[in-house]
């Protein structure tokens, strides 16, 4: 994982925050609650933005003064375009709420609608609002007043193929109502999603597939959140209920919160966890795994991972803490530095033969002449890298000194020439405990 230093001033630069096609997807802050919308060939991530509180009234809770939004064009370098929206430049927000929660953005027209809950002036509970802007990265412009008619969290807009648009959102259940052409303002009167099951239930998204409609949401079904889904024939419903898309995190975050899209004939699942925050599940992260489909339709579950998607260069730094797999014994890993999570992680294997794979790495068409890794270890030891799995073709032998608990960089010349897309396989052959940050070709 890229290692930066994390930073709670507000920016409206453009950076290149990209970490090499694994989960958390952003490194540098936090980013809950992730949509993922495509406008124009390019994918945009609109998360809500989890911070520390600054005030003693929401230590423990949920905080978050401001909207960023990302885009990516290989769901491996992510750029964020820095601060589009704010709670004290909005004028019926109440300033300094750090209310700005789960948002959605939908294009009609040639306008970008944004749509943010947060705590309205004067008032109690959440309102949802709209923000407009020419382009999906904004600048965007507030509307002076919420949506009446609308009290809750978590909008989610379906413009559906006949233009007509939908609105959804959660609080005292699940709720939604058409909209008026403007985008703006209720349609219809709100309605409750029924033929649900019961649990608590928020952060609905709807989307469409093959004629098909998808409501699917977080739920607790038991002690935390998964998600789940329903499907309809109308965007109106009514919704049966399917199944699990993913199940509880079995560790860690009370929440997820999630959105579902198609990107370059790929159906991806955006969602989070508080990788960066193992101690306090109100400071989360974005990840996204591929989604797919049986053939009635239905959504396959899907399984959590590090690696997440995307390809990576084989000549950036490869982090084999996000694994594709890992041996079940022998080999964990841990923070590089538990006061600053934001610096990532390292992989540790602490007994011979203990491995690890890394998928989707792309060597090009030019073979590598070097293999380099950043390494640590007390008593030294031989770490071997092969081209699949732990039976293939070697690579490289690196032979690591001990290094007296410091990180070095530790060089070999590889035995094997490599081009094209490969898996990796890694493994402490000789030696004791190795610590590894990260390794790369040249």
């Amino acid at each position: 994982m890229k290692k930066r230093i994390f930073t709670l001033l507000l920016t409206t630069a453009t950076v290149a925050v990209g970490v090499g096609a694994q989960n958390p997807i952003i490194s540098d802050q936090f980013t809950a609650d992730p949509t993922a919308r495509v406008f124009d060939g390019k994918l945009y991530l609109y998360p809500s933005h989890d911070i520390p509180s600054p005030i003693e009234r929401l230590k423990e809770w949920f905080c978050m003064a401001d909207y960023h939004v990302f885009s990516s064009t290989n769901l491996t370098d992510w750029t964020d375009h820095g601060v589009i929206l704010t709670q004290n430049n909005v004028p019926w927000v109440q300033p300094d709420s750090y209310a700005m929660w789960a948002p959605d953005c939908v294009v009609k027209d040639g306008t970008y609608y944004f749509y943010f809950p947060s705590a309205p002036k004067g008032g109690r509970g959440f309102a949802i609002g709209v923000a407009t802007a020419d382009t999906p990265v904004g600048p965007f412009t507030p509307q002076p007043e919420p949506i009446k008619g609308v009290t809750g969290i978590d909008p989610c807009v379906l413009v559906d193929k006949d233009g007509e648009a939908y609105i959804y959102w959660s609080g005292r259940g699940m709720s939604m109502a058409k909209l008026k052409p403007n985008m703006v303002e209720l349609a219809t009167e709100p309605k409750q999603v029924e033929g649900l099951p019961a649990g608590f239930k928020e952060g609905p998204y709807v989307f469409e597939r093959g004629g098909k409609y998808y409501f699917t949401y977080p739920w607790v079904q038991d002690k935390t959140e998964n998600l789940a889904y329903a499907m309809g024939d109308s965007p109106r419903g009514p919704f049966t209920f399917q199944g699990l898309i993913m199940d509880e995190s079995p560790v860690g975050c009370w929440t997820n919160h999630h959105s579902i899209t198609e990107y370059n004939g790929q159906w991806y699942l955006f969602y989070h966890h508080n990788d960066y925050s193992p101690r306090f599940d109100k400071n989360r992260s974005a990840r996204v795994d591929s989604l797919s489909f049986n053939a009635d339709g239905t959504i396959k579950k899907v399984k959590a991972t590090l690696r997440g998607v995307g390809i990576t260069d084989a000549r950036s730094k490869i982090q084999l803490d996000r694994y594709s797999w890992l041996a079940p014994y022998g080999a964990y890993i841990d923070y590089l530095n538990p006061a600053n999570t934001f610096e990532g992680w390292q992989l540790t294997f602490n007994r011979t033969d203990a491995g690890a794979r890394y998928s989707d790495v792309e060597f090009g068409t030019h073979p590598v002449r070097l293999l380099k890794a950043r390494v640590r270890t007390d008593k030294g030891g031989t770490l071997t890298v092969r081209k699949g799995g732990e039976k293939g073709d070697i690579i490289a032998r690196l032979s690591v000194k001990p290094t007296g608990g410091a990180w070095v960089e530790a060089r070999a010349i590889p035995l094997l020439s490599v081009t094209g897309r490969q898996e990796l396989h890694v493994s402490l052959t000789e030696g004791q405990a190795v610590s590894v940050d990260w390794i790369t070709f040249e």
